[in-house]
């Protein structure tokens, strides 16, 4: 093999004796010396000695043909499930009725481009659709009289097809005052205004042309829908699906709305809620078409975005900051919050986009005004400052702009300045940083809706979008319902729990308890300590109700071996520093490592010392700790921290009944490992933060109530999980499944799972095959690379939150109760998919989580499956309540968030040009997680 280097010249290589004379012939005694050297013979085949044996290079070159790799696909449905109480509901899915009986009519696709009239692309979002009405409006003839969708980007599509294949079309249009505050672009990509707002003044329509083509792209046949609502999906289904959507989007951006992929939100103030920080919570709706077995049907549901506070810029700003007036304000930040934001201008109405903030006050900013009343020999230029410009050249009073920067809305070489009192910021512009965590909880406070409100909400929101007007759907032969589809759902009962002294409990509407009760399996501490870093707490009462408590519950707590408080002069160092100095501290004081250390932090939520602290416990020395913020010390409040030490110090507060007899259908007769795979992202905008990838797996089979955590990172927003597998060698795989395969061995007595059941969170529709043949083939590589005769059987369910399907019970303020299950009448066609919601819905309106069941090597019935995924709602060690999602799951999102505190990544986003670019390699390095102490590695420190 040393000796020979493929290069697909000839069978015998370029390296070999033999190789050299076959490639180079063309120079060899028989090449192209002579004149006639075109038409020369070949030359003759070299004379091979006779000891030479031929070398099998071929087989090199050309491996031998791969197996055909068969591609797996969600499988269908074995039947519903019968367990339960029925019970009628109503969901917000509306019904469709398509009556176009002519199976030959199809949707035609048209790819749009649309150019300035130099030929340059247009540039900026939004202009698209101003420009196409107009192709609509001024060549309707020539477009057959056909009306059309357009998705506002490149694609077009009509019922039936235009005259001609190809259309060329010029249009023009003005850049008119501003008259409303829609959120909808101007048709200028850049919106910079000409060289002074003087020139502006005397021509306030200015026009501009555009080339517009369009030309034929595919046709959807329109019985794909038909197809679809049989099961028969396809591509064509998918697209027709879409250009249904697209329609509903055209629709609401003909009534001024914001669109946000298939959401959309009116400028109606009554629907705004101030969240603080310059930042309203717009409601607005969403919908799609969905098919479903019961046929073509609309889900319109209530949605909220976010949008800067329209008015004022000066106000926004004041908000934003939360400063008392515009002097205190931040100048740099507020130059980067406003960038690219849009203003209507005073007292000319007209539009523009901000490119910045003038370098000097508006008194000292100074600017070239051309003086059209110069005389002979006069300067026909003159030097103002933007103040006296607007003060005197235009009589405009300026109140306080005069000594804080003026908006700039020209181009960067050519800066057109305007003061900051004369510009208001339009209205649904939106804001896509991450909320604060204050700001997060009053929008959830302000923006929910308990069952009946939701529905009525959504009746009149049918009622106002008049779909029935819509020229297009009407083309197409849609017509859709106006009443809320009915469903048959199950109510499953709750599984009987067991807790200490071998009690029996029963779970009542979703929730238990622990008074009067013991833990399952409770531990001791014993070599403790409590941590305080400057948090005002009674630390005597604290530590004396916390080892009562405990009593009482089953722990036994000895008194901790020493408090320490944090140096009051170390308050205002950094949070590194003061973690490094309580360990110094800690580590002088005490005769070795304690079990456990119960840190007290100043700030509840978003502590800066949080990260530091559980990377200084868990990576480097292996304690287990538990971070609080007491404000209210209570015996609830005691309970629910001692439910977490116990499961971080291996106990157990609960356990299902049938895991403890064993007797959980199908996962008790066979060793059965459960997954819970989950990916976080940094915010929106932050582009460069590396994604954390989490996979969760029980361990001490038959429990499937204990679990552990592998966490690694991976490339920004990549959502499938690549270090599954990960083969460094022959003999090693650094994946995370490798890890979690051999803990559940060494905890399960020895014994590899047959059964490897996994949820995975956060990935759409679309990626659902990525799943089944991408990550599925990664979790079959470790399997093999462990054992190559081992062959486990999968099940692989998808675990979906963000869907807007609700369910709501007929003439009952009520949520539905938990343990409601639906699957049958708005689920999959054909798939095997279902709803359940397992938590009690105590405000707003219950979501349930869709399940999707891709595959199932085992062959669970639909009842005992619905029962499992059910069940595992109730091991969450955290709480005394059924919860939304299967735990491992919420363990999964939980162990991500933990471990990314561990490293606080830079925040490149705003300057992501001078990180974005690609390393050799070809990809961004992304920064390892460090790796947990084995002691904690194999414990529930996420919890």
């Amino acid at each position: 093999m040393d000796s020979f280097e493929p290069d697909g010249n000839g069978t015998n290589g370029s390296n070999g004796e033999n190789g050299a004379d076959v490639e180079n012939g063309a120079n060899g005694e028989n090449g192209a010396n002579g004149n006639g050297a075109e038409h020369a013979l070949p030359p003759p085949p070299p004379v091979i000695p006779p000891d030479v044996v031929p070398l099998r290079a071929q087989a090199d070159i050309t491996p031998e043909p791969l197996k055909k790799k068969i591609v797996r696909l969600p499988i269908a449905r074995r039947g519903p499930g019968t367990k339960g109480q029925k019970i009628p509901l109503l969901t917000n899915h509306f019904k469709v009725n398509v009556t176009n009986n002519n199976k030959e009519d199809h949707f035609f696709h048209y790819s749009v481009s649309v150019t300035y009239e130099d030929g340059r692309p247009l540039d900026g979002k939004g202009a698209g659709r101003r420009i196409i009405e107009r192709v609509h409006q001024t060549y309707i003839s020539e477009l057959g009289g056909k009306d059309f969708a357009y998705d506002g980007e490149k694609s077009l599509f009509t019922v039936g097809s235009l005259p001609r294949n190809k259309l060329e079309f010029s249009v023009v249009l003005e850049d008119t005052p501003s008259n409303r505050n829609n959120g909808n672009c101007n048709a200028d990509g850049d919106g910079s205004p000409n060289e002074s707002d003087r020139k502006r003044l005397r021509r306030p329509g200015r026009s501009k042309t555009f080339n517009v083509e369009i030309s034929y792209a595919a046709k959807i046949p329109m019985k794909a829908i038909g197809d679809a609502l049989r099961g028969q999906e396809s591509e064509n289904s998918q697209e027709a699906l879409r250009v249904l959507d697209i329609i509903l989007r055209q629709h609401a951006s003909k009534q001024g709305c914001l669109l946000v992929r298939q959401s959309f939100f009116h400028n109606d103030p009554k629907s705004f809620v101030d969240v603080g920080g310059g930042v309203l919570g717009c409601r607005g709706f969403h919908s799609s078409f969905r098919t479903t077995q019961g046929g073509l049907s609309l889900n319109i549901d209530v949605s909220t975005t976010m949008i800067i506070q329209p008015g004022p810029v000066v106000d926004f700003l004041i908000s934003n900051q939360t400063v008392r007036d515009p002097f205190s304000l931040d100048w740099t930040k507020a130059k980067r919050t406003l960038k690219n934001l849009r203003v209507k201008t005073s007292p000319t109405n007209l539009e523009y986009k901000i490119t910045g903030l003038s370098e000097r006050p508006c008194k000292e900013q100074m600017f070239t005004l051309r003086n059209k009343n110069a005389k002979d020999g006069e300067d026909g230029e003159i030097e103002v400052t933007v103040y006296d410009y607007f003060v005197n050249h235009r009589n405009i009073q300026l109140r306080y702009s005069g000594d804080l920067p003026c908006i700039n809305v020209g181009k960067p070489k050519r800066p057109t300045y305007i003061p900051l009192e004369l510009c208001e910021l339009l209205s649904l512009q939106r804001y896509t940083k991450a909320l604060s965590t204050l700001q997060r909880s009053s929008l959830v406070e302000k923006s929910r809706q308990k069952p009946q409100e939701r529905m009525s909400i959504l009746s009149n929101a049918l009622k106002i979008n008049n779909y029935d007007g819509e020229p297009m759907l009407r083309a197409c032969g849609v017509s859709i319902g106006n009443s809320f589809t009915q469903v048959d759902g199950r109510v499953l009962p709750a599984p009987k729990l067991k807790v200490g002294n071998g009690d029996d409990f029963f779970p009542r509407n979703g929730r238990w308890n622990f008074n009067n009760k013991k833990l399952v399996k409770p531990t001791k501490i014993e070599r403790w300590v409590v941590v305080n870093f400057s948090a005002r707490c009674d630390l005597k009462a604290l530590v004396r109700d916390l080892i009562k408590c405990g009593d009482m519950k089953g722990i036994a707590i000895d008194p901790p071996f020493d408090v320490f408080e944090e140096n009051p002069q170390s308050r205002r160092a950094p949070p590194l520093v003061r973690v490094e100095r309580m360990f110094e501290d800690i580590q002088s004081k005490l005769p070795g490592q304690p079990q456990f250390i119960l840190c007290l932090l100043p700030e509840r939520k978003n502590s800066a010392l949080y990260g530091p602290w559980k990377r200084k416990n868990l990576a480097e020395y292996g304690i287990v700790t538990q971070c609080i913020a007491p404000t209210r010390v209570n015996d609830q409040y005691l309970t629910n921290v001692l439910l977490k030490i116990n499961a971080k110090l291996g106990g157990l507060n609960s356990l299902l009944a049938v895991e403890f007899s064993p007797s959980i259908p199908v996962v008790s007769k066979a060793p059965t490992i459960i997954l819970g795979m989950d990916v976080s992202h940094g915010s929106p905008g932050q582009s460069d933060i590396p994604s954390i990838a989490a996979v969760v797996s029980s361990r001490e089979w038959p429990l499937i109530s204990r679990y552990r955590a592998s966490v690694r990172t991976q490339s920004p927003k990549v959502e499938m999980i690549d270090s599954l597998f990960k083969r460094v060698s022959d003999t090693e795989d650094e994946g995370i499944m490798r890890e979690l395969l051999l803990d559940f061995y060494t905890s399960s007595n020895k014994r590899k799972p047959d059964q490897i059941i996994i949820f995975r969170d956060g990935v759409s529709e679309s990626q659902f095959n990525q799943v089944l043949n991408i990550e599925l083939d990664q979790i079959i590589e470790a399997c093999k690379f462990l054992d190559e005769s081992w062959c486990p059987k999968f099940v692989v369910i998808i675990a979906q939150k963000n869907h807007h399907t609700k369910f709501f019970q007929p003439q009952s303020p009520d949520n539905v109760p938990p343990g409601t299950i639906i699957d049958n009448r708005i689920c999959h066609p054909k798939n095997n998919d279902f709803y359940l919601c397992a938590q009690a819905g105590m405000i707003g309106t219950t979501r349930p989580t869709h399940y999707h069941v891709l595959l199932d090597d085992v062959g669970f019935s639909a009842d005992d499956l619905q029962e499992l995924v059910h069940s595992l709602s109730y091991v969450y060690q955290r709480s005394t309540t059924a919860i939304s999602v299967v735990a491992p799951i919420c363990y999964a999102h939980l162990a991500a968030t933990q471990m990314s505190q561990f490293v606080k990544f830079e925040d490149a986003s705003e300057t992501s040009s001078s990180h974005g670019g690609l390393t050799s390699a070809g990809a961004v390095p992304v920064p390892q997680l460090p790796r947990l102490k084995e002691n904690v590695a194999n414990s529930m420190f996420f919890c």
